[in-house]
């Protein structure tokens, strides 16, 4: 009697340690499916701030073709550019397991940023199409697309790499994987991949004058 007393004590105490793990284990995985979830979010939010800077590009590109001898060849840069973003397809509600197929995107983004920002260089040696009211709203729009793609990517980052600590640490490191549960790769900190290029809005600021020389 003694030992069955003794035996279900044992079985007991093995029962509450395995609901506690089971406990443990519930929580964890319920928080990496809720730090997932932000992941996928932080990536929509990106995938939507890039799509509205796509499409800003037509009209930007039809208001400065209808400047006179307009550099063609920086038009059709930005539409290539442009072009090539939309060949690379990612799922905008999950955000990539593959760095290869997030490296690709972002290279193509980083390609359309720089026509863009050739073709507003451009833009200065025509004071004609900086006065037009068209072509200041469409800056000031693609301006503020810019500082919302450096915002989403910072918050995308972030909400990757509490997902990526949490599936490596434990008790999660056991199990993340069986469950699916696949490290997510980064944006690049390239060297000035999040400052947004300058605008200038003060077209009827006159120029400064030049100091005068020493004597």
């Amino acid at each position: 009697m003694k030992k069955l007393a003794i035996g279900c004590g044992v079985l007991a105490f093995l029962g509450i340690c395995v609901l506690i793990l089971l406990a443990i284990g519930g929580g964890s995985y319920n928080h990496l499916v809720r730090l997932q979830q932000e992941v996928n979010k932080q990536w929509a939010q990106v995938q939507n701030v890039y799509q509205r800077r796509a499409d800003l590009v037509p009209n930007l590109v039809a208001t400065v073709s209808g400047a006179a001898n307009f550099e063609k060849s920086t038009l059709t840069e930005v539409t290539a550019a442009r072009a090539s973003v939309g060949q690379v397809k990612l799922d905008p509600a999950s955000a990539p397991t593959d760095p290869a197929k997030l490296a690709e995107f972002e290279r193509a983004q980083s390609q359309l940023s720089g026509a863009l920002s050739r073709l507003l260089v451009v833009a200065e040696r025509y004071p004609d199409l900086k006065a037009t009211r068209n072509f200041q709203d469409l800056q000031a729009q693609l301006e503020g697309t810019e500082n919302r793609i450096s915002v989403e990517r910072r918050n995308f980052n972030e909400a990757v790499q509490a997902y990526d600590t949490a599936i490596k640490t434990f008790p999660a490191v056991f199990y993340a994987g069986i469950f699916g549960f696949k490290e997510r790769p980064y944006f690049n900190a390239t060297p000035g991949s999040e400052t947004p290029p300058k605008v200038q809005f003060d077209f009827n600021k006159p120029a400064a004058a030049p100091a005068p020389e020493k004597q």
